[in-house]
């Protein structure tokens, strides 16, 4: 069947929607295909070849080739859409299951198809079309700035189009707080995603993300686009304040001028952008603490105090500047924290300073008392970073004769105290273990006895609570243990635990 109809709707739709004719094809095919089985009561199964060049177009039923089905007596499941294999071998003797049978039937005229079925399945197709080219074009460009013209406002989130039937979505959680946008406004934002869906949004878009004031300072200040100046980090609150850290990647730019511009007007530039957000350009430095002294700017920092093994920082202030320092709602050290990647603590100096006499007075005395010095001695230990007695017991000797007034015959004093306090220590607590007597509540815990109830006292274990630490394992080493029953007394043990979870 000749229909140069069909030739018109593929151009016409191809030009429209800048796709290819192909994809109108295949359109036009499905919807054909779709009104064949529909006036065949959807009873089979169909295939619609379109001939590209004269519009003419062959309709075929098709049958899928099956073996014997036993619960069909020999026959198959579906008869209008399925063939024995040995029927399909009488016209075809090479097939195999799993082929397909066809034969031609008569075409149903695309004309009168053409007001529903086709219209709708060429439409569906071309939108896929259109959003799989969409996810084509823009999956490449995800961490770029994009800039688009609001289209229509939603509960808060906001779609732009971006030309060229492209739209983008920004979430309500991604739009700075209190914004004011109206629809044609043209507004920039972070593309931070591209997926492919089959419905709604494809592209989405943020005005929160710290990526977008690195991208905004990349766009406004040149030597950060050159290279010539680096951005390390951001950190943002997202339409009140924001930090941003940079260095210099040439000895003679000054990269926080730079970031800043003429009279502020590069950071403004930025600011009037994100609905006045206020930055503060922060000078990256390699040493870590003096990173964390520059982002928490303006505020003064008199001492820092490194937690390696926590990785924090304690930060003391004056009691003027405390406020300062962690800003309105702790925004300030918030802000700095989340652009050093460090925990900061911040404190009042003569809190802090009172706080560290009185900790060195502590570990001052515990020196006098277990290592049998005077005070002179044990406030030069204290002072000198020492915590406690098994510090000095196994420090490098080299390291004890760094300190001014140390020599030889001290230190080794010194470490020979350290380790009989610390042996006189391990037998008084080995002592009081094997002198430990069970908890009541532990001796009459249902499935214990006596003798298991001393054992485990013997090594600490002494009421429930300290029996429902432990593991299988740790029980198998007592007498007349193995896993069933460890694993029994422990569930026993923690049984008030559950019964607490289960009242809250």
């Amino acid at each position: 069947m000749a229909n140069k109809e069909i030739l018109l709707v593929v151009e016409v739709f191809s030009n429209e929607r800048e796709i290819e004719k192909e994809i109108v094809f295949q359109a036009i095919e499905s919807a054909l295909e779709a009104a064949t089985i529909k006036r065949h009561a959807n009873q089979i199964k169909a295939r619609v070849a379109i001939d590209r060049k004269t519009g003419d177009y062959l309709t075929y039923r098709q049958w899928d080739v099956v073996d014997v089905n036993p619960a069909c007596d020999g026959d198959v499941e579906f008869p209008t859409t399925q063939v024995l294999l040995e029927v399909a071998r009488l016209d075809s003797p090479a097939i195999e299951i799993g082929d397909v049978v066809e034969e031609e039937i008569e075409s149903v005229d695309f004309g009168r198809i053409a007001a529903q079925t086709a219209k709708q399945v060429i439409i569906h197709k071309v939108r896929e079309a259109e959003r799989r080219k969409i996810v084509e074009a823009y999956k490449s460009r995800v961490g770029e700035l994009i800039t688009g013209i609001v289209k229509r406002i939603e509960k808060g989130s906001v779609y732009l189009d971006l030309g060229g039937h492209v739209e983008a979505y920004i979430a309500k959680e991604d739009m700075i707080p209190r914004e004011a946008i109206r629809i044609g406004d043209r507004i920039r934002g972070y593309l931070k995603d591209v997926r492919s869906e089959p419905r709604g949004p494809q592209l989405f878009v943020s005005r929160t993300a710290p990526e977008l004031l690195i991208a905004l300072f990349r766009l406004e200040v040149p030597e950060v686009g050159e290279g010539m100046i680096s951005v390390i980090g951001a950190a943002r609150d997202p339409g009140s304040r924001a930090k941003l850290a940079v260095k210099s990647n040439d000895p003679r730019l000054d990269p926080v001028g730079a970031c800043v511009g003429m009279r502020g007007s590069r950071v403004q530039s930025v600011t009037n952008e994100l609905a006045g957000e206020r930055v503060d350009i922060i000078l990256w430095n390699p040493s870590e603490a003096q990173f964390v002294i520059n982002a928490m700017s303006p505020a003064e920092i008199q001492s820092i105090v490194v937690d390696e093994d926590k990785h924090s920082m304690d930060l003391a202030v004056s009691s003027d500047n405390l406020s300062q320092a962690i800003g309105r709602g702790g925004q300030n050290v918030r802000l700095a924290s989340q652009l050093t990647g460090w925990e900061l603590n911040v404190i009042d100096a003569s809190k802090a300073e009172q706080s560290a006499e009185a900790e060195v007075d502590k570990v001052k005395q515990l020196f006098i008392d277990q290592l049998d010095v005077d005070e002179d001695i044990a406030l030069i230990l204290a002072e000198e970073g020492f915590n406690s007695v098994e510090e000095i017991a196994y420090v490098p000797v080299s390291e004890m004769l760094e300190i001014e007034g140390f020599d030889e015959a001290l230190v080794h004093e010194l470490r020979s105290r350290a380790k009989d306090a610390l042996l006189i220590s391990a037998i008084a607590l080995e002592e009081k273990i094997d002198s430990a007597e069970p908890a009541r509540d532990l001796l009459e815990m249902e499935g214990m006895d006596r003798d298991l109830a001393y054992d485990l006292a013997s090594q600490g274990i002494i009421t429930m609570d300290d029996l429902a630490e432990q593991s299988v394992d740790d029980l198998l080493n007592f007498s007349g243990m193995n896993e069933e029953r460890a694993a029994k007394l422990i569930m026993k043990a923690r049984e008030p635990w559950f019964a607490e979870a289960h009242s809250e």
